[in-house]
Order: C-alpha cells, then structure tokens, then sequence
C-alpha cells in the first residue's frame, strides 16, 4: 500500500525547523554533574559508519539490490538519530571545546566546520523527504531528490568525522 508523501510535508518542515533551533537553543543549556568525555569518539564513530553505510547503500541500489539500500538508509536514519542525541547530551553537559591549531590549519579546519554546520541543518529535509518518497512508493520522485541528498548527506557524515579528528588532541 502506497501512502501519500505530501501527507508528511508539513511534519517534514518542521522537523527540519525545530531539530536545528532546538539544538542550538541547548547550548545555552549546562547540566552540572554529568561527564560524557566517551561520547565525542562514539558519535565520531556514528558519522563513519554511516558515511560506508550510505556509500554501500548507494552501490546496493546501482546494482539493483533495493532490500540492502532500503535497510541501509534505514540503519544510516537510526544512527544519524543517535549521533544527534548523544551530540546533544553532550554538549550540554560539558564545556566548549576550542580548537588550538595555527596558521593554514585554522583556517582549513573553520572552513570544514562551518560547512559540516550548515550542510547538517540543510540535509534535514533532503532526507526525510527521500525517505518520505521511497516509503510512499514513488521512486521517480525519489530518485531525483537522493541524487542531491546521497552526496550533501555524505559530506555532513565525512566532515563529522574530520572535525573530530582535528579537534580531538584540544579536548580537556
């Protein structure tokens, strides 16, 4: 049974809204008492596996296997949630952390941090509305939104794991 995808636009529109305002209004908040030191290496690991995930998803489906590229977004959906809640928990229950690199680097690396922002609030409503489209049966539809949606959701999963990587050594 095909459902409707214009049914869920308005949902669509303002989770993509709410997710990031909701976000940043957090940082604003500080909950004392709580070290989650652990977490940064975890959701690191979370944008990772979901960057092979979305890549093995994407040749699943050029070589026809719908089931395996129809999991995998699946699975890169949960993880992408995953990655949310544990950056949040986060962030509100430690300090900022500031990246201590010079010269050229400073520079490579704010440029790859504001990218990786901005591109994670842009690919909100790329995804949920491929997802939409391939759960509603239209894969036309689909297709033509994942040809946008597959390389900026890439780019937020990769450039997670970069400014990681880059920040980590200033982590207190």
């Amino acid at each position: 049974m095909q459902e409707n995808p214009e049914k869920y636009k308005k949902l669509i529109i303002v989770l993509s809204v709410v997710i990031p305002v909701a976000v940043a209004a957090l940082f604003g908040i500080k909950i004392r008492g709580y070290n989650f030191y652990l977490l940064p290496p975890i959701y690191a690991s979370l944008n990772g596996i979901t960057a092979v995930l979305l890549t093995i998803s994407y040749f699943s489906i050029k070589s026809g296997n719908r089931r395996r590229h129809e999991f995998l977004n699946k699975t890169c959906l949960v993880l992408s949630a995953l990655f949310l809640i544990m950056y949040i928990l986060y962030h509100i229950t430690s300090e900022a952390t500031t990246f201590g690199g010079e010269g050229a680097i400073r520079y490579i690396y704010f440029f790859i941090l504001i990218t990786h922002i901005v591109l994670s609030v842009t690919v909100i409503p790329f995804v949920l509305f491929t997802f939409s489209r391939a759960l509603a049966g239209n894969f036309e539809r689909h297709k033509r939104l994942a040809k946008f949606t597959f390389p900026l959701w890439l780019y937020v999963a990769v450039t997670g794991v970069i400014v990681y990587l880059m920040i980590s050594p200033y982590y207190k």
